[in-house]
């Protein structure tokens, strides 16, 4: 069984000797190569130039033997082909090019020529798709329709989110348009990806814990169970909502093939909230990559055996790795992973 072939089956909730590993965000922020790269080109030179994309692609995989590759891009390109740019700031955090602050900006939104305008992730895809030659799974994302208004209502990063939830709470009509348009856009792109070689897409909502739990489901759930419904029979989804623990049960219902968790929450209690035949993906602390090998191999463990019982668990951070990740603690992650065996408990 290679590496793809053992991550197909764990979203297919199979028993399996170990869980398949891979690492979000594993573009190597904390690799010498990758900071070597970011000497001479930009993030967005890098996300935007296919054979740049497809080398940060690859680079955690020539270190470490990961059962799959994600693609390096960013969430942010679907405001950007829908009209409305971004950058990064000098002081850190994101910038959009505007702010949305009126129904006729939204209105002016297009969904029409995303293939178009990002062919450059599609020709990433392909060529990441060739160097794995069936070898290992191919990831592809998005942000969710919520996450990505965030940042297109508040004009980038933000600390209180008041302007998109202000729109939420006020105008539900316009909120939703722009969400209907999001949502549009998405399912577009991800079809795209797969069409260019992804075997499955991650969905972000990397803010849907900054909402009130009773608003969850209207203000982000909701669109994303429109992405799923739109491609169950075309795409595998997984969803990867950050600080949304009291909400599995209600992910479970969008019938994803696989849920990942943060870290706040244990693992075991995690899957006990989510039917069997749905695939549980995490949930190491990003942070404890940067303390000791011991540690890491301490933790990792603690996961592993946790859901020995379970089919379908995918290991995996709770979060995005950091820059100030140990690659000795790294090595010690995917080796645990890699020598642990169900055989031996």
């Amino acid at each position: 069984m290679n590496s793809k072939q053992r991550f197909l089956a764990a979203l297919d909730c199979q028993p399996l000797d170990r869980p398949p590993i891979w690492v979000m965000r594993q573009a190597g922020r904390y690799l010498p190569e990758y900071r070597a790269l970011k000497e001479k080109y930009s993030f967005l030179q890098l996300a935007q130039t296919p054979e740049l994309a497809l080398e940060v692609t690859m680079q955690p995989l020539r270190r470490f033997p990961l059962d799959a590759a994600i693609l390096f891009s960013d969430i942010l390109v679907i405001p950007e082909a829908m009209g409305q740019g971004y950058h990064f700031r000098e002081q850190g955090g994101i910038g959009m090019d505007y702010t949305l602050e009126s129904r006729a900006q939204i209105e002016k939104l297009t969904t029409d020529t995303i293939e178009e305008k990002l062919d450059y992730v599609a020709q990433a895809l392909r060529l990441i798709d060739a160097e794995l030659d069936g070898s290992k799974m191919l990831l592809g994302f998005g942000g969710s329709p919520w996450t990505l208004a965030t940042y297109m209502l508040e004009g980038g990063s933000s600390k209180n989110f008041s302007k998109v939830k202000a729109l939420f709470y006020q105008d539900r009509a316009t909120f939703e348009l722009l969400m209907e348009k999001i949502s549009d856009a998405l399912i577009t792109y991800f079809r795209m990806q797969k069409a260019a070689g992804a075997d499955a897409i991650q969905i972000f909502d990397s803010w849907g814990g900054i909402l009130a739990g009773h608003d969850y489901e209207a203000a982000s759930l909701k669109w994303i169970r429109k992405i799923i419904d739109a491609v169950r029979e075309e795409i595998p989804m997984i969803i990867y909502a950050k600080g949304t623990a009291p909400q599995l049960a209600r992910q479970a219902a969008c019938s994803p093939k696989a849920i990942a968790v943060d870290w706040t929450i244990p693992i075991e209690e995690a899957a006990n909230q989510v039917p069997s035949h749905i695939a549980i993906q995490g949930n190491l602390d990003p942070v404890l990559l940067d303390t000791e090998p011991s540690i890491v191999r301490e933790n990792t463990q603690r996961i592993l055996d946790a859901m020995k019982s379970r089919p379908g668990h995918i290991f995996n951070l709770g979060h995005g790795i950091l820059p100030t990740a140990r690659i000795e603690n790294m090595e010690t992650l995917v080796e645990t992973v890699t020598t642990w065996s169900n055989k031996k408990m």
